[in-house]
């Protein structure tokens, strides 16, 4: 019989429960170009991915693949250096496994990162901008399937999947850093291929100002878990429908790198201000 999801939640907690430290409080994903930020991390303990039990390792560019505890600008925070996609050949549980994992290691906030195309015109290279909400073109939802009570409802309310509260704190803390940032939404895609021309107007004229292949997965399945949640978009490239230039892996990872510092800013302004567990 195959392995439960819970199974596998119970298996690789168990796994690293000795290693992990205190409880932390707020989960974080890095995204593509942005896993420099846990250098910032005070006492930090890292977890290959390949030491926890049944845990998938990632196989994208700018992914190392390291759970990451320990303390982030005063806060108890555990990072996932590297994440999964679907594009890598995982199913939606197998993403979702990461972020039931946050959630038993005492995370109560996720701030999920991401490096993204640029469909709003106004956006440029190296910007940042605050996940408003999203649009879910993989064709996949992590909830799919049998539903476990203990993880969360059988159908999660996603109308305030990024918190408002948390996103108005994470504009404060924006303008603290003196950091500007847009605020938009964000439309997740199967990939690996890049949009095409055409793709790009669709989904500009759906409302989206944003695009990439991670995110509304991870979302979701913190939504479903009672996360609170924050998103941050490093914005990569312009992907207009009329630029016709020739985009790659390596000049969009170059050009994630950018935002490191002004994520990391924002950060510093913004895990203070996040709510502590309820004792």
């Amino acid at each position: 019989m195959a392995e439960t999801l819970m199974e596998r939640l119970n298996r690789a907690d168990g796994s690293i429960a000795a290693r992990a430290g205190a409880p932390a409080e707020i989960g974080i994903i890095l995204g593509s170009g942005l896993g420099d930020l846990v250098q910032s991390v005070r006492e930090a303990v890292v977890i290959p991915y390949a030491e926890i039990e049944g845990f998938p390792i990632p196989t994208a560019p700018g992914h190392k693949g390291n759970l990451v505890t320990g303390i982030l600008h005063g806060r108890r925070v555990a990072m996932m250096q590297g994440r999964l996609h679907l594009y890598e050949g995982w199913t939606a549980q197998d993403i979702a496994l990461g972020i039931y994992l946050l959630k038993r290691l005492g995370c109560t906030s996720l701030i999920v990162t991401n490096a993204a195309s640029g469909l709003n015109p106004e956006y440029r290279p190296g910007d940042v901008m605050l996940i408003e909400d999203h649009l879910n073109f993989t064709g996949s939802n992590p909830l799919v399937g049998p539903n476990s009570a203990e993880m969360g409802l059988r159908f999660p309310d996603m109308s305030r999947a990024y918190d408002p509260d948390l996103l108005q704190l994470s504009a404060e803390a924006a303008g603290r850093a003196l950091q500007q940032v847009h605020r938009g939404i964000y439309a997740g895609i199967l990939g690996p291929s890049l949009e095409t021309l055409a793709e790009r107007r669709f989904l500009r004229a759906t409302g989206c100002d944003a695009l990439g292949m991670s995110t509304v997965t991870e979302v979701t399945a913190a939504v479903h878990a009672g996360l609170r949640v924050i998103g941050l978009s490093a914005i990569t490239n312009a992907a207009t429908s009329d630029d016709r230039r020739t985009d790659t892996i390596e000049e969009a990872l170059s050009s994630a790198s950018l935002s490191v510092e002004k994520i990391d800013a924002i950060l510093q302004e913004l895990l203070p201000l996040l709510p502590h567990r309820s004792r």
